[in-house]
């Protein structure tokens, strides 16, 4: 552990390696976190005095956020899951824990509008959405391994970085629930068609968004 006592002085604060910092309005008063290694620390801002110690990952913490419509946080870490806490909860465990990345968990982030909804990336690509009350896995996909964060206010759409690419996800268009086995341009270039064994997708390229999703009621499209 970073810190094996509950007595604190600003020597913490100044000499901690690798530390940053991220503000939230919270009910009680407003907080600062700080993160180095495996430990998270909230801090009173305006008395710079820490609040709560948040300790449960056992790994490097990669990243974290705060609600925008609550006082939850969350935290991702190089053991491969994902945390929730509470800022408002003297207390120095998470609410939950999030499995089934099956590499590092490298960032997340927490739906502006939505507080059930958080999602996560990790070293190989893969996103997934959570459903932060029931804990469950709700989609995956890929997309990003480096960082992510959804569109400040209305959350549709999802940046992800991957190397030197960014990818613009959209959040509300649900994708192929199988492999996708072939795909196929319409003629002016606007429209691109996908198949998998059980669905058909037309999409917009100008819109963005699937306009036409035709099921197979049980039969295989190939």
């Amino acid at each position: 552990m970073l810190v094996g006592s509950c007595e604190w002085d600003d020597t913490y604060l100044r000499d901690t390696v690798g530390i940053t910092f991220m503000e939230v309005n919270s009910v009680q008063a407003r907080l600062s976190v700080a993160s180095s290694l495996q430990m998270a620390v909230l801090w009173y801002t305006d008395s710079l005095k820490p609040k709560t110690a948040l300790e449960g990952h056992s790994s490097l913490i990669t990243d974290m956020c705060f609600s925008p419509t609550s006082s939850r946080l969350a935290t991702s870490s190089f053991d491969k899951t994902v945390r929730i806490w509470d800022a408002d909860i003297n207390r120095g465990f998470s609410l939950h824990t999030f499995m089934g990345h099956s590499v590092s968990v490298m960032s997340l982030d927490i739906h502006p509008n939505r507080d059930d909804l958080i999602c996560s990336c990790d070293g190989e690509g893969e996103i997934r959405y959570w459903n932060i009350h029931n804990g469950s896995c709700i989609r995956v996909f890929k997309g990003g391994t480096a960082h992510l964060r959804f569109q400040p206010r209305h959350g549709r759409f999802l940046a992800a970085a991957a190397t030197k690419i960014v990818s613009i996800l959209d959040t509300e268009t649900q994708g192929h629930a199988n492999p996708i086995q072939y795909v196929c341009w319409d003629t002016s270039g606007e429209y691109l068609a996908s198949v998998s064994v059980d669905s058909v997708r037309v999409w917009s390229l100008t819109e963005g968004v699937c306009v036409r999703d035709l099921s197979s009621n049980g039969n295989k499209f190939y």
